[in-house]
């Protein structure tokens, strides 16, 4: 298929990015670095997934599923204008993955911020009772225990707790399917925040279980942007600049 944009010239084109927040988290997450990603010139979408909306009377029953069908409209609808890259945010990588292997072809760059590739038949909380509805944001005592909270100010921690949105039951428990190794293919960048590439890379060929896929990764770029799991919150400015880099590779 012929594109206007791959007639006018792909370098002359920004990719428009799709922005997909991780676990509690609309697309309100993204609000700092949205404008600098759109004064670089590309196009915007931050999606909040099915399960992640307040107003959703249905929302703990929504699954993977649902929401990688969200995912791939978003795509479809940016890829009207040009070729389109993937921003995954932590645990948006599952219903990410599942997309990616339904459609290899669909983006141009996946760029994973504090996150990876997650394996076939992986699940994020194998542990969590089948009788769980829902998955509070946990008190931030215990949250920083799994993940770092580096260079996040007050405010903003006020603001992930007044905005957060319980993670539905199913989308944590839900072993993911997934059969198309092309995914592996795609164009890949990682921005490790929470702990340096190289440590991540090193768990990846140690087969640690949460890193695992990415040693398999054919096409990956890493970059270093040391702070916290949240660096759209704590180096916006920063990692604005790092993901339009990563998106034009």
């Amino acid at each position: 298929m012929t594109s206007n944009w791959t007639k006018q010239g792909a370098a002359a084109v920004r990719p428009a990015l799709v922005l997909v927040p991780g676990h509690w988290l609309g697309a309100w997450a993204w609000d700092g670095v949205v404008p600098a990603l759109r004064e670089l010139g590309h196009a915007v979408t931050a999606l909040t997934l099915p399960g992640l909306d307040p107003d959703d009377p249905d929302r703990a029953a929504r699954t993977l599923d649902e929401q990688a069908s969200v995912l791939a409209d978003a795509v479809a609808r940016a890829a009207a204008g040009g070729p389109v890259a993937l921003v995954v945010h932590s645990g948006g990588n599952f219903p990410a993955m599942l997309f990616l292997d339904r459609r290899p072809d669909a983006v141009t760059h996946v760029v994973y911020v504090d996150s990876g590739p997650v394996a076939d038949g992986a699940i994020f909380d194998a542990e969590l009772p089948d009788d769980v509805d829902e998955v509070p944001l946990p008190d931030f005592d215990v949250l920083a225990q799994r993940a770092s909270l580096e260079g996040i100010d007050a405010a903003a921690l006020r603001r992930f707790r007044d905005r957060s949105v319980p993670e539905p039951g199913p989308i944590m428990r839900e072993r993911i399917s997934l059969h198309d190794d092309r995914r592996l293919s795609v164009p890949a960048t990682i921005i490790a925040s929470s702990f340096p590439s190289e440590v991540m890379m090193t768990m990846a060929r140690e087969g640690h279980p949460m890193m695992a896929e990415t040693a398999r990764l054919t096409n990956l770029t890493l970059v270093d942007l040391p702070t916290g799991h949240w660096p759209m919150w704590s180096r916006p400015d920063e990692l604005a600049a790092a993901i339009s880099k990563a998106a034009g590779h």
